[in-house]
């Protein structure tokens, strides 16, 4: 009677084999129908070329790119860094550190004298020409130093190959001497022919309102509103060789710009700069309407920072609704003008940062980390990592795989030989687990952040599942 039992037993333990691995089978079958029912979103359609940020004297090929994936800039500052006049000799120190990590560029604040002086961010200037060496407006040092510091720090940077953005403010002016306005029939604070330097004197004359009318396109906070259309004001600031645009290039040694507060101007100003002056340029336009930043930036002939993508990632990521990221962004419309970030001096609204980070260093674009996020409040080595994983992976066009409110999975699809990336990022606060189409058919990948231990084989279709962290993201491509 045993024999029967034991044959008895071996059926139903072999049926229920049977029927376990036949049910995991429909499971995984199920999962990646769901994935199926996505209809991808092929987001840019170009050659896959890298975010350029100018020529390079060393390109063959005449279109700079720092890396496979295109460049990363530092915002080397904050608001209300410590005053003392020590902050360039605190930056020199980082410069080989961040280009060891792959930092491509440092964006500085504006640098020459304003009117506070010693205690001043800059964005109130008076004399452009004051880097830290006359004294005037109660100071020769600048907030950051001298101006012999700034020259070693920017020698220090291109030493590394580290490119050096100027913050550039030249919708207003502050801290000139009251004269009689005959435009305004009062006394105005526009008499700058005083200024230490002796370079780019200005008078009412070339500050609106004035002979060329009422106003421009905007004025800020009461400020003397610089008047572009005035000869003097062209000459000074991108007209001559001497001038502010070519002395800071060509003297100074700074690589290219970011335009403060363009909306207080009009775009044909940058695009005069751009055209007499060179290098690299970025304009501030605090605005969330891809048509308004994409506009001026062709108007411009610059790239713009990319607000709406920075909206859409704090309603995304904060507002649980990955979804939102299929929405329109700057980077989407026109990749080789937005410069990405998720949070600068001015705006600091997203919380799940190191899940913005993951998004914008392995997306089109040419983003931007912030001093305090990598020095001082993240993980160093995890931004270190989506450093190096934007720089050596995250080529090519951009498809969005999948999305809902907790799941986002995205590919790179690869150019010039590289194999581009598939991220997966999960706002969820349990483990997830998706199947994808990759770029890659019967080949190993694996998760370049560690988060995951899986070595998943891709199919002949080039599907696959991977896995993502809770709160967080992973990031696959080619085992090599």
């Amino acid at each position: 009677m045993k024999k029967p039992i034991l044959k008895l037993c071996l059926i139903t333990a072999f049926s229920a084999l049977l029927y376990s691995c036949s049910e995991n089978e429909i499971s995984e079958s199920g999962a990646k129908t769901e994935s199926q029912k996505f209809k991808i979103i092929d987001v840019t359609h170009h050659d896959g070329k890298p975010f350029s940020t100018g020529v390079s004297s060393n390109s063959t090929t005449g279109k700079y790119a720092d890396n496979p994936g295109g460049g990363v800039m530092m915002q080397a500052f904050y608001w209300d860094v410590p005053a003392g006049g020590n902050w360039w000799n605190t930056v020199s120190s980082k410069v080989t550190a961040w280009g060891n990590a792959g930092i491509g560029s440092i964006w500085l604040p504006p640098a020459s004298k304003a009117q506070n002086g010693a205690f001043s961010m800059g964005y109130d200037p008076t004399d452009y020409f004051d880097f830290g060496d006359y004294n005037q407006n109660g100071s020769t040092e600048t907030r950051f130093g001298s101006k012999t510091e700034l020259v070693n720090l920017i020698t220090a940077a291109h030493n590394e190959n580290i490119k050096v953005y100027a913050d550039i403010v030249i919708n207003h002016n502050s801290g000139g001497q009251s004269e009689a306005n005959p435009f305004t029939g009062t006394n105005t604070w526009t008499n700058f022919t005083g200024v230490a330097s002796g370079k780019f004197p200005r008078t009412y004359n070339d500050f609106y309102k004035n002979s060329y009318g009422n106003n421009d396109e905007g004025s800020f906070g009461g400020f003397p509103d610089l008047c572009h259309a005035a000869p003097n004001v062209q000459n000074w600031l991108w007209l001559r060789s001497d001038g502010v645009g070519k002395y800071y290039k060509n003297t100074m040694k700074f690589d290219g710009w970011r335009f403060d507060y363009v909306k207080g101007f009009g775009a044909w100003v940058v695009n005069a700069w751009n055209a007499n002056v060179g290098g690299f340029s970025v304009g501030e336009l605090w605005d969330s309407n891809v048509n308004v930043l994409n506009d001026w930036a062709n108007s411009a002939n610059s790239s713009v920072f990319d607000f709406a993508c920075y909206y859409k990632m704090n309603d995304a990521f904060d507002g649980n609704n990955l979804a939102l990221l299929n929405d329109d962004m700057m980077w989407k419309r026109n990749p080789y003008k937005a410069v990405t970030f998720v949070t600068n001096h001015d705006t600091d609204e997203i919380w799940s940062k190191m899940l913005a980070y993951s998004y914008i260093l392995t997306h089109e674009g040419y983003p931007t980390i912030f001093y305090r996020d990598y020095e001082e409040w993240l993980d160093k080595n995890k931004l270190n990592n989506l450093i190096w994983i934007h720089n050596n992976k995250a080529t090519g066009t951009t498809s969005i795989l999948y999305s809902d409110n907790d799941e986002y999975v995205a590919r790179r699809n690869g150019y010039n030989g590289n194999p581009g990336l598939v991220v997966y990022i999960n706002n969820s606060d349990v483990w997830q687990e998706r199947w994808v189409q990759t770029n890659w058919a019967n080949t190993q990948i694996k998760d370049f952040t560690g988060n995951s231990t899986w070595y998943p084989t891709t199919q002949a279709d080039k599907w696959v599942k991977i896995q993502c962290p809770p709160k967080g993201y992973s990031i696959w491509s080619i085992n090599q």
